[in-house]
């Protein structure tokens, strides 16, 4: 996998690309000089990690025949210093899967979204090593 990262203007805006051809802005916030023209970084890593859940838990729900008519998921990350350092790396992790449709099962739901976290998202495996990641399920 490689990304490429291009500064697009005299501060801290990026623009990303990957394999696909759609574009990312990351900067940094006003405070230290960004100008907010895209995600701050560490956004980008819950969203990330949001993002590679959530296409298991579709791909699941797919094969199952469930029909989701609306799909989000809220992530809360809270940070703590590293000491000696000026790194926050985060801690602990909260997913919120939000799901409704027409006669969804809940268990197939729950299933689908375990078998996500502990089997197939790699993002989770590579953040848990630091964080504790948990999640929760509202229909």
């Amino acid at each position: 996998m490689k990304i490429e990262m291009v500064r697009v203007d005299d501060a801290f805006h990026f623009e990303g690309t990957g394999s696909s051809s759609v574009t990312v802005h990351t900067d940094a916030s006003e405070a230290v000089g960004g100008s907010n023209a895209g995600v701050r970084p560490m956004e980008l890593l819950l969203m990330g990690l949001a993002s590679c859940s959530a296409i298991d838990v579709v791909l699941i729900l797919k094969k199952q025949r469930q029909e989701i008519t609306d799909f989000r998921v809220v992530v809360e990350g809270e940070r703590q210093e590293e000491e000696g350092t000026k790194r926050s790396p985060f801690r602990t992790i909260h997913l919120t899967f939000k799901l409704t449709g027409e006669s969804l099962d809940e268990n197939k739901i729950n299933r689908a979204i375990g078998l996500s976290m502990e089997k197939y998202c790699s993002a989770t495996a590579q953040l848990e090593a630091l964080a504790t990641i948990t999640y929760s399920v509202e229909m």
